[in-house]
């Protein structure tokens, strides 16, 4: 394949997709899980990381 047949392969399977999230994908959620995840890493780390 040369650059300019993959180039407009990517295109047509692009402009399929029509609303561009998946439909199950809910950002408050994403970013709220992201959140709680991190706040759980931090609060690991400072358990380990404390002077004795």
């Amino acid at each position: 394949m040369s650059l300019p047949t993959t180039a407009a392969s990517l295109v047509t399977l692009a402009e399929g997709a029509e609303h561009g999230n998946h439909a199950s994908l809910n950002p408050y959620l994403t970013g709220g899980g992201a959140f709680v995840v991190l706040l759980l890493l931090l609060w690991i780390t400072t358990r380990f990381n404390r002077d004795r």
